[in-house]
């Protein structure tokens, strides 16, 4: 898996930490920073809370580009 800089961009953008995105969607703050690492794959429904906490789509932040 690769890093998800889509996922960390958009936090910072809402001056967000990785413990406040994992508070708001119910996980802990080691599974955003997996997340964003390309460390864990997650569940569609926790991409879903991510994507409406961050006000974006789930095209936005897990869909990858075609290299």
């Amino acid at each position: 898996m690769t890093k998800n800089l889509k996922l960390k961009a958009a936090r910072a953008a809402k001056d967000m930490t990785q413990q406040n995105l994992a508070d708001a969607v119910g996980v802990v703050r080691q599974t955003i920073n997996a997340i964003e690492l390309g460390e864990y794959n997650p569940s569609i429904r926790l991409c879903s809370a991510i994507c409406k906490t961050l006000g974006k789509t789930l095209n936005d932040l897990f869909w990858e580009e075609d290299k």
